[in-house]
C-alpha cells in the first residue's frame, strides 16, 4: 500500500492513498423526502473518487425538519426511509432526525427505527420550528432511551456571532449542560459550534463530547487546536456533502500538522469505535 503521509501543499491524494485512511463520513446534508435517493445517487462518483467507506445520512421520519411536505412524505412512505441502507448496504449508515418538542412521538420513533430498525442513532437538528434548545428537560428521557438502545447522539450546535443564545438553537455550551446530566452517553457536537475556537474551549472539560469537523470554511489551526486541547480521539470527520466541498472538508484533516495515526482516528477510527463497529 502507498505511504499515507501527505506532504504539505500537495494536491488531493489519489483514491488508492485515501483508501488507506478508511474514511467514514459522519455528516451528510442530503436531500430528503422523495429527493433522497436521487440526491444520494448523484454523490456516488464523488464517493468513489475520494474512497469513502461509509456515509451517515440523517433520515427524516416525520419528526424534526419543520418541512411539512417532507414530514408528510415520511409518514406516508415509511418503507422508503431505509431505502439507502438497502441500496448500498456496505456504504450507508443512518441516524434519524427527532424534534424533542414531541417526546411521546419521539419515543415511538426510537423503538421503530433504533430498537426494531437499522438506524444507528439520532440527530437533533437546530432549525426545526419550535425546536428546543438541548438544555430543555424534554431531552432527558430521550437521551436516556437512546443510551439504553446503544445509539449515537449528534446535536447541531452553533455560536452565532453578535447574538445571544436563544431557546431554539443549541451551542456547544448548551451541549455541555446536557452531557453533564448524562455522563455515560457520548454526544457529537456538530460543526464544533461553527466558531471552533469557542466550541473547543466550551467542550474541553466534557470527556463525553466529541466534535465534528464540517460546516464552516477551512481555516488554519482548527484540527491542530482540537487535537491539542481535546485529543485526536475526540474528533470526528464530517463532509457536509453535498453542500460543501469534499476536498475542502477532507483537506482540514489531511493537511493538518498532526500525526498520520491521529488523522486515521479522525477520518474514521473514532466514528467506528463510537458506533461499536470496529477498532
Amino acid at each position: 500500500m502507498p505511504a499515507l503521509a501527505i506532504p504539505p501543499w500537495s494536491p488531493m491524494p489519489p483514491p488508492e492513498v485515501l483508501a488507506g485512511f478508511e474514511i467514514w463520513d459522519s455528516y451528510l446534508t442530503q436531500s430528503r423526502g422523495a429527493a433522497l435517493m436521487p440526491s444520494l445517487e448523484a454523490l456516488m462518483p464523488v464517493v468513489e473518487r475520494f474512497a469513502l467507506q461509509k456515509l451517515c445520512f440523517f433520515a427524516d421520519v416525520g419528526l424534526g425538519t419543520g418541512n411539512a411536505a417532507v414530514e408528510k412524505w415520511a409518514r406516508e412512505h415509511s418503507n422508503e426511509i431505509e431505502a439507502p441502507l438497502r441500496r448500498w448496504p456496505d456504504l450507508m449508515l443512518g441516524m434519524i432526525q427527532l424534534n424533542a418538542g414531541d417526546v411521546p412521538a419521539s419515543m415511538r420513533a426510537l423503538d421503530r427505527w433504533l430498537r426494531d430498525g437499522t438506524m444507528k442513532g439520532v440527530y437533533f437538528p437546530g432549525s426545526a420550528p419550535g425546536g428546543l434548545n438541548c438544555t430543555h428537560p424534554n431531552f432527558d428521557p430521550l437521551v436516556a432511551r437512546i443510551h439504553e438502545l446503544g445509539g449515537a447522539i449528534m446535536v447541531h450546535t452553533w455560536f452565532k456571532t453578535g447574538e445571544e443564545a436563544g431557546p431554539h438553537g443549541s451551542t456547544p455550551a448548551d451541549l455541555v449542560a446536557l452531557a453533564a446530566r448524562h455522563p455515560r452517553q457520548t454526544f457529537i457536537c456538530a460543526h464544533a459550534g461553527g466558531n471552533w475556537e469557542l466550541g473547543i474551549q466550551a467542550v474541553r472539560g466534557s470527556p463525553n463530547i466529541v466534535v465534528e469537523t464540517s460546516g464552516f470554511d477551512a481555516t488554519a489551526g482548527f484540527i491542530e487546536m482540537a487535537a491539542r486541547e481535546l485529543g485526536a480521539e475526540r474528533i470526528l470527520f464530517g463532509s457536509h456533502l453535498p453542500s460543501r466541498s469534499l476536498g475542502t472538508e477532507l483537506g482540514k484533516v489531511l493537511f493538518a500538522d498532526i500525526g498520520e495515526e491521529e488523522k486515521k482516528l479522525i477520518l474514521g477510527g473514532n466514528f467506528r469505535r463510537l458506533l461499536g463497529m470496529g477498532r
